[in-house]
């Protein structure tokens, strides 16, 4: 399934010690079933280790966004107000 996602990241809240070769950051990437406020569904943060995720490490936010296109399985989002003129089919038999 191809999804499309819009995401903005703020590059100064990059922690500098995650950089790999000096330009290159490990994110994890969430797609919620909801929005928020402003139509966002996708939020994007530095990526923990797992000794980070075990002991409740606070997370380092570095943006967020919305689904674009979807052809399935994730739901395309929209700002508060829009409508979604494309209706998002499930392509699954099932």
């Amino acid at each position: 399934m191809a999804h499309l996602i819009s995401l903005s990241i703020d590059a100064t809240k990059i922690t500098k010690g995650r950089m790999k070769n000096g330009k290159y950051v490990n994110l994890t990437i969430n797609v919620a079933d909801e929005t928020d406020q402003y139509g966002n569904s996708v939020s994007a943060w530095e990526a923990q280790s797992k000794d980070e995720r075990d002991s409740k490490a606070k997370r380092n936010y570095l943006g967020n966004g919305r689904v674009l296109f979807t052809e399935g399985g994730v739901h395309k989002t929209e700002k508060p107000g829009e409508t979604n003129s494309e209706p998002v089919q499930d392509e699954m038999p099932f």
